[in-house]
């Protein structure tokens, strides 16, 4: 049976509807608030992801590791390790009677960088024995052994040549070639799979740019690194020993110090390059020392390689550069050049007979004003002009002649054997 409820009063409905409202009233009132305050926040976080930069708003995303700093020292240190195998010690022995110290040969300003050794004495009663009388330095140009030296390392030939690897291991050594136009030499050992240096381009030097020397310090020291910059470029030095002197154009001037041994050892740039040959230091100078520019070097090196000895071109006469001083002193008509001019010593001609200058008409107290359109004075001399050339190749110069100006064209021939 079905229950029967009594009516509601008046009172009760008023009571039950008031109860009613207020359910539905907060019921509508949290769905609104909830809705706006979601809505609230979603703005909230939209407006924080649109202020954040970036690489903030992209946090989850995983970050690129941070570089690693480059350590110049370790670099450096790097490239000496890689390559000091190729750099080699060169040790000089003689026949000597009398043992007496070797000094630093001396000539002027400038000197070669002869190791310390023992030199034999003229004493011809005392017995002859073998000994080391200097050392110098070199280093590796092909896996066969073939090396590169300053000539005055390795110019006596009443000498014998043993080169030291950084192993230890003692090679014979032969002499293959002395250039005689600029202080290099090329000279072999027997060997298989030899460390190697690259050879660079020394036409890219700049001022200040950082170099490193290796070589045979003080003829004791093997493979002693020096570290300084291109102090200057260019230069020209006379340099020597108690046999001689020569000229060394263009030479690349270093702070890195080059010590008595150094010469022959390589001239690097950072990238392990050799662009330079060292060769000279200034005896009353502080870290100034010279090195041959590797481009010049190259022809030799090449010549060697191809022909087995060094073919290199030549003019065929001897002469003086004129300065401001020399112009006035002798009343010449020009204060640069240079002046075609006989030696001091009997039969030292100022045009060799049958040479490309006699050829090409030059004659004594002819000036040579220009070669290839470049003038001619202490800093551009005949001899920077010819290294460049080639056997074969021509030269034109521009000459003033018996109170003329002229234009002398002269093809150069390869230097006669005897005058090497």
């Amino acid at each position: 049976m079905f229950n029967h409820h009594k009516p509601l009063s008046i009172r009760n409905i008023v009571i039950l509807t008031l109860l009613g409202g207020m359910i539905m009233g907060g019921i509508t009132g949290g769905v609104v608030g909830l809705y706006t305050a979601a809505s609230i926040s979603g703005n909230l976080v939209n407006m924080n992801l649109a202020a954040r930069p970036a690489h903030i708003a992209k946090s989850a995303a995983p970050s690129a590791p941070a570089p690693t700093p480059v350590n110049e020292d370790q670099e450096l240190s790097a490239m000496v390790k890689k390559v000091t195998p190729a750099v080699v010690s060169i040790v000089i022995s003689k026949e000597v009677s009398v043992v007496q110290p070797n000094d630093i040969f001396n000539f002027g300003p400038f000197s070669f960088n002869m190791g310390n050794g023992d030199q034999g004495g003229s004493n011809t009663n005392a017995p002859q024995q073998q000994q080391e009388v200097g050392g110098g330095s070199g280093f590796i140009i092909s896996p066969d052994g073939l090396i590169v030296t300053n000539r005055h390392v390795v110019d006596d030939t009443s000498a014998t040549y043993t080169v030291v690897l950084t192993d230890g291991s003692k090679h014979d050594a032969k002499v293959l070639a002395r250039d005689t136009a600029i202080d290099l030499a090329l000279i072999k050992i027997d060997g298989k799979n030899l460390p190697t240096l690259t050879l660079g381009d020394s036409d890219t030097l700049q001022l200040g740019q950082t170099v490193v020397a290796i070589g045979n310090a003080l003829g004791e020291f093997s493979n002693s690194v020096t570290r300084g910059i291109v102090s200057g470029i260019n230069r020209k030095i006379t340099a020597g020993d108690m046999e001689g002197s020569e000229v060394i154009d263009q030479a690349i001037q270093t702070d890195a110090a080059i010590n008595p041994g150094n010469s022959g050892g390589p001239l690097l740039n950072l990238d392990g390059q050799v662009i330079g040959v060292n060769t000279a230091v200034s005896q009353s100078g502080q870290s100034v020392g010279f090195a041959i520019p590797i481009n010049i070097a190259k022809q030799s090196i090449e010549s060697v390689q191809k022909f087995g000895r060094i073919i290199r071109p030549y003019l065929g006469v001897r002469y003086v550069i004129i300065n401001a001083d020399m112009a006035s002193q002798n009343q010449l008509p020009f204060s640069y050049g240079a002046l075609v001019s006989r030696g001091t010593d009997p039969g030292q001609v100022a045009v060799i007979p049958g040479s490309p200058a006699d050829k090409a008409g030059l004659v004594e107290n002819d000036i040579i004003l220009e070669a290839d359109g470049v003038k001619v004075d202490e800093d551009h001399t005949l001899v920077s002009a010819i290294i460049k050339k080639k056997v074969g190749d021509t030269i034109s110069f521009k000459v003033y002649h018996k109170g003329d100006t002229k234009t002398v064209t002269v093809t150069l021939a390869e230097t006669p054997q005897q005058q090497q």
